[in-house]
């Protein structure tokens, strides 16, 4: 059910992490799933840290999903990418948001046909019959040249995130955004890992007065 097993990556995790539980963290923590069938999202606040990761991160088609309490689990960006509601309903008082899928190139609107002008379709459709002609008579055949479908496939993925957190962002917004510019690294490029990082800290730094400036004021309330 996954294109990719995933073993080294867990085994990463079992060497970093061990045996730890969510409920013995030092600081709150929770992830998000989508539970396979259902949809429904899943919070993961108990139990194992790795099994709550792995099932965060399972990818619809690269990892197989993974089995919690009866459920098959699998990424939770595809319900709620950033999930404020989860950071609120633990009891945060205010909430940075951090969005990955904040590329620009994905703000898409929408694209209204076109009136078509009746001369320019007559010459369009001559010039198309000429060209036809002339290929068969070459005897070739023209075919645009696509990209491959893993390409495809992850930007419709993007896409999709793109959609899903903005709707969510905009019903629950967090009391500070902060989006990385990672807009050239791919979805699966972990060998730059270390540009990513770079970029978090950048958009972070940028964020701070607003940061400083929110927990003086919540300060000031209490």
């Amino acid at each position: 059910s996954g294109l990719i097993g995933g073993d080294r990556l867990r085994r990463r995790l079992v060497r970093d992490l061990g045996d730890r539980l969510v409920d013995d963290l030092p600081v709150g923590f929770a992830s998000v799933a989508t539970e396979l069938g259902t949809g429904h999202e899943v919070w993961l606040t108990r139990g194992s840290l790795i099994e709550a990761l792995r099932a965060s991160y399972a990818l619809p088609g690269l990892f197989a999903p993974v089995e919690r309490d009866g459920r098959l689990l699998m990424d939770g960006t595809l319900v709620n990418p950033v999930p404020v509601t989860l950071a609120r309903a633990m009891g945060a008082d205010l909430v940075i948001g951090v969005n990955l899928a904040c590329d620009p190139r994905l703000r898409g609107g929408v694209i209204e046909p076109e009136a078509v002008d009746p001369v320019e379709q007559v010459v369009t459709a001559v010039g198309a019959r000429r060209w036809n002609l002339l290929a068969g008579l070459r005897n070739r055949r023209v075919a645009p040249s696509g990209p491959g479908i893993g390409r495809v496939m992850f930007d419709a993925f993007n896409i999709t995130q793109d959609r899903i957190s903005r709707a969510r962002l905009e019903r629950d917004p967090p009391d500070c955004a902060i989006g990385p510019d990672l807009a050239a690294m791919g979805q699966f490029e972990f060998h730059r890992a270390a540009e990513g990082i770079a970029a978090g800290h950048a958009a972070t730094r940028a964020a701070l007065p607003r940061i400083r400036a929110m927990v003086q004021a919540a300060a000031a309330r209490a």
